[in-house]
């Protein structure tokens, strides 16, 4: 079919008028025929029978009939099909060129979403794929030191077993000189190296930034399969396909070096963690090291005179029961004493002192019995002997440290005396370290001590019954628990704590307490003690106004537990990692965790220690270093607890700083 339709051409609206006149001009008569005899204009009377063709591009799309001069006709209008034709392959190329363009605009778009390389390079061969035919694809990333092909997206068999490799073979030198190919006889070309499944190839090196990232090819089984064009257009998707893979390979980096800071961020939260512990382990060392000594020295001096004293009271009671005796038969046998005897017994008063005497000795006997349950729970408190794990009584531990702490429950003009409820159940002997839970229940008691003393100092004691202040208490319960473990409770009816300060109440150096009253360090000592020494739970159960509860939980033989996670650390890690969880179970206890202190947070804690030392000196903002070291003499506990602060900006490896 021709290219150009000759009727459509002669009804176009100004060259029928044009023929005309240019007829009238000539004075002759001519026809325009179609090939098959089709007459689409007559003018004139027509005498001659000459044909003269009218031609586009060699092809005859129809006639003029008439004189020689209807040669010139024939001409013009073989021009004008000429000029119809060159319109027409034109508007064909634009709508290509159009299509294009369309096609790679919405290539470019899906491009840019994508941040996936080999997904990039899947959508760039699928669509190559479309427009021109081929057997083989394939894109090819240069290794970061260039020695190496990585094909991230490919569709049929370039080579059977071999890959590419920079500076050899076809591909390799294509990358290597940085210029886009076409070869329609691979077969002849000497670069080629290994199985040959293509005939014909084109390879456009991927260019980024005045850098080769790799290469697209694509292949056909057959010679001289591509043209130029197929060339321009594979080289237009190169483009668009290095920028994109360009981009792409930066944000795989970008996201890769993330990876390695948050990495890294963790191993210094994690050392920054471990120097938490170890300084924290340090002080708790040394604090129960030093009271461990001095508890069990104390215990020890006092314990040889007062079993003196104890041992022989039994003796001298029996000695004076005898000596009264005595003196009674004295009495019935002289019932009337010489004058200057009956004196002397006025003088001493004969008949008190065979009352008294043994009420007296029965006191001291008492006296000294509690003395020495005084001394045995100094021992049984520090422990100092006993650093390994063995088996004990829990409540003998309870019981040994409220002994120590029966001061502070006493009443005094101030307050009422502090009630202790036990509710203890029957408990076999527990496998664990003493002392150190010992320690756990001193931190404990003697916050809700403190609690309680605070709440009546600020409310004011009053002696009513109706005042919930008036009768102080603290509860103290036990029991087993699955017959794995035990538990024990300790709850006071004092103030209680909000649940931000539950979830800090581990922290090292946190304390609500004044300066001189507290270090901060009880509650995370008793963590370490009880969760990371134990393998137990501790949780807490406290709101504003309705007391505190703490749930300290162990298991009945911790040397048992040690050995179970040697053999499956997994399976037990799990566990503990469970229970460390900050929600509040369905009793409302909230499990302990540790929270790993940030620079920032020492900071933090340096500025309040400053802010509460300031409390007792309104100048200390002001104050020189010589007058701030000053005030920290007077405040021991606080120059303890600032230089340790201090040790973790200015050691590398802080310890506890000495004063």
């Amino acid at each position: 079919m021709s290219a150009v339709n000759l009727r459509k051409m002669l009804n176009k609206k100004e060259l029928p008028s044009l023929l005309h006149n240019l007829i009238y001009q000539f004075n002759i008569a001519i026809d325009v025929e179609l090939v098959d005899g089709t007459k689409l204009i007559s003018i004139g009377e027509q005498t001659a029978k000459n044909r003269y063709p009218i031609e586009v591009s060699g092809e005859i799309i129809g006639w003029v009939v008439g004189g020689e001069q209807a040669t010139l006709l024939a001409t013009l209008l073989s021009f004008l099909a000429k000029q119809e034709a060159e319109k027409k392959v034109l508007a064909k190329e634009l709508l290509k060129r159009y299509q294009e363009i369309d096609l790679f605009d919405d290539i470019s778009t899906q491009l840019t979403t994508s941040l996936d390389t080999r997904q990039i390079a899947q959508l760039v061969l699928q669509e190559l794929s479309q427009l021109i035919e081929s057997s083989a694809g394939m894109i090819l990333l240069l290794s970061p030191d260039a020695t190496a092909f990585e094909i991230i997206a490919e569709f049929g068999v370039f080579f059977d077993h071999s890959q590419p490799e920079p500076g050899k073979g076809i591909i390799g030198n294509i990358v290597q000189s940085n210029r886009a190919e076409l070869i329609n006889d691979v077969q002849a070309d000497p670069r080629l190296e290994g199985q040959k499944n293509i005939s014909a190839m084109i390879c456009v090196p991927l260019r980024a930034k005045e850098r080769v990232l790799g290469a697209i090819a694509i292949g056909a089984p057959k010679t001289n399969s591509y043209k130029a064009e197929h060339l321009k257009l594979v080289s237009i998707f190169a483009s668009q396909s290095a920028i994109a893979i360009d981009k792409a390979v930066l944000y795989e980096q970008s996201t890769q070096a993330a990876l390695q800071a948050k990495a890294q961020t963790q191993k210094l939260q994690q050392a920054l963690h471990e120097l938490q512990l170890a300084q924290t382990k340090l002080i708790q060392s040394e604090k129960m090291s030093s009271l461990g000594q001095l508890i069990a020295g104390v215990a020890h001096e006092i314990n040889n005179p007062v079993n003196f004293i104890y041992g022989n009271l039994r003796y001298v009671a029996e000695y004076a029961q005898d000596l009264l005796h005595l003196l009674e038969k004295y009495q019935k046998f002289l019932p009337v004493a010489p004058p200057e005897l009956e004196s002397e017994l006025d003088n001493i008063d004969l008949e008190f002192i065979m009352q008294d005497l043994p009420k007296l000795l029965d006191s001291m006997k008492l006296g000294t019995s509690r003395i020495v349950e005084i001394v045995q729970s100094l021992k049984n408190f520090s422990r100092h002997d006993e650093a390994d794990m063995k088996a004990v009584n829990i409540h003998d531990g309870i019981d040994g440290t409220l002994m120590i702490l029966h001061h502070r429950l006493k009443a005094d003009v101030h307050r009422p005396a502090i009630e202790i409820v036990k509710d203890y159940a029957k408990l076999p002997l527990i496998e664990c370290y003493p002392g150190q839970l010992n320690q756990v229940f001193m931190n404990i008691l003697a916050n809700a001590i403190d609690a309680l003393e605070e709440d009546m100092e600020n409310s004011g004691f009053r002696s009513s019954p109706q005042s919930p202040i008036s009768n102080p208490q603290i509860t103290i319960r036990t029991k087993v628990l699955d017959q794995q473990w035990v538990v024990i409770r300790i709850a006071d009816n004092g103030p209680g704590m909000k649940e931000e300060v539950i979830r800090r109440i581990y922290d090292p150096f946190f304390t609500t307490k004044d300066i001189g009253k507290g270090t901060g360090l009880g509650m995370a000592i008793s963590y370490q003690i009880v969760v990371d020494k134990h393998r137990g739970m501790l949780k807490c159960r406290s709101q504003p106004g309705e007391g505190t509860e703490f749930w300290i939980q162990i298991p009945l033989n911790c040397a048992l537990v040690d050995a179970t996670e040697e053999q499956s650390s997994a399976s037990v890690s799990q566990t503990y990692t469970t229970e460390l969880s900050q929600t509040p179970d369905t009793d409302g206890f909230i499990p302990s965790t540790t929270s790993m202190l940030k620079p920032t947070d020492l900071l933090i804690r340096h500025t309040q220690l400053i802010q509460r030392l300031s409390q007792h000196n309104p100048n200390v903002e002001g104050a020189s270093p010589d007058q701030i070291y000053q005030m920290f003499q007077r405040h021991p506990i606080s120059l303890r607890l600032y230089a340790t602060l201090l040790s973790w900006f200015c050691c590398s490896n802080p310890t506890q700083i000495r004063h």
